[in-house]
């Protein structure tokens, strides 16, 4: 009765601990998915982006005063003397012997020498296309729960095919919140691979993995095509408007498909006008603003109004953030930092001069 006593209670303990391995794991497992970005560290910035005014038109230089001859004074014959004289016949010279077939052709005039083309610097190209590092500071205002003041930043870094944007928002002195996205760039754009939000009270996340979208509940959807996230698109969008993939004009609409961890829609903009913002450092920036629609089935209340000033590479100079029930955060550019543009790329010396 004891060896049978002994033997149930080992297989119990078997089953326990087995039990408590796999829950061991799956814990583990849970923790792994649930880590946080690790972050790239800020890259040296080494210059301040102004807006890019248009080139004031030359003043056409007056031309020079056009220079007589000097004309030799004739004095009119005496009237006594020419009376009572008959004027002589005029004859016309007869041509020479040679005749004037045998003349050679009269020059034509000199035409003056047609002006050279106008040189065009050469640009350099920036890295595909791309912007070089790029820090955006804006002053924020708002509100949530009462009016709030403070900053926020948006910063892009690229480390070869890998890139990084982060939204960082600071309010009230002690509430941040952050949004990272980080991927992978391509030829077609960027591919976002993790998206994640960072609140006080927690943290959330979105991976993007094989085609699939995995959410922060667990859930898989199918990944359409040139998906964003919250905070790539600010990067992605400035793109196609720079390189021309994307019309950036009055009257327009921009299309995105944008992930949060709660799921994901297709957004649409409209470009509803240009206008003229007045801001702390940069002054008067032109600036088109372009409003999201209203979704069929939102899954959070969370939406973005977007302006992107062409004379400042097409970042975007201003974002407001509607937070549902009449909370929003407006951010307005201060300042523009850039890290050194990239370096043409240098031929191989195998190859030669």
């Amino acid at each position: 009765m004891s060896r049978h006593r002994s033997g149930s209670f080992g297989l119990l303990l078997l089953l326990v601990l087995l039990a408590h391995g796999l829950g061991l794991s799956w814990l583990s497992e849970q923790v792994q998915q649930l880590k946080p970005l690790v972050p790239m560290p800020d890259p040296m910035f080494t210059r301040i982006i102004e807006p890019a005014r248009p080139p004031l038109p030359a003043r056409a230089t007056p031309p020079p005063p056009r220079q007589h001859a000097d004309v030799p004074k004739v004095t009119p014959p005496d009237a006594e003397a020419l009376a009572g004289t008959e004027p002589e016949p005029v004859v016309p010279a007869l041509a020479d012997s040679q005749g004037l077939d045998e003349r050679e052709p009269p020059e034509p005039p000199a035409q003056a020498d047609e002006p050279a083309p106008p040189l065009v610097a050469e640009e350099v190209p920036l890295s595909d296309g791309w912007p070089a590092d790029t820090r955006v500071s804006y002053q924020l205002k708002g509100h949530y729960r009462g009016r709030i003041y403070g900053s926020a930043r948006v910063q892009w870094q690229r480390e070869q095919s890998r890139y990084q944007v982060r939204l960082d928002l600071r309010m009230a002195l002690v509430l941040g919140v952050s949004m990272i996205s980080q991927g992978e760039v391509g030829a077609a754009g960027l591919s976002p691979g993790v998206y994640e939000e960072q609140f006080p009270w927690g943290l959330r996340r979105v991976a993007f993995e094989g085609g699939l979208v995995r959410f922060h509940n667990g859930t898989q959807l199918p990944q359409p095509p040139a998906l964003q996230d919250t905070v790539s698109q600010f990067v992605e969008l400035s793109h196609r408007f720079s390189s021309g993939r994307e019309a950036l004009q009055t009257g327009g609409q921009i299309s995105v498909w944008l992930a949060r961890p709660q799921g994901m829609a297709l957004w649409t903009y409209d470009v509803v006008e240009e206008e003229m913002l007045q801001t702390p450092e940069l002054g008067l920036v032109p600036a088109f603003h372009l409003r999201p629609r209203p979704i069929a089935n939102p899954t959070g209340v969370i939406s973005a109004e977007i302006w992107f000033a062409p004379s400042l590479q097409y970042l975007p100079v201003r974002v407001r953030i509607a937070l549902g029930d009449g909370d929003f955060v407006d951010l307005l550019v201060e300042r523009i930092e850039q890290g050194a543009a990239p370096a043409p790329p240098r031929a191989d010396w195998r190859d030669g001069p």
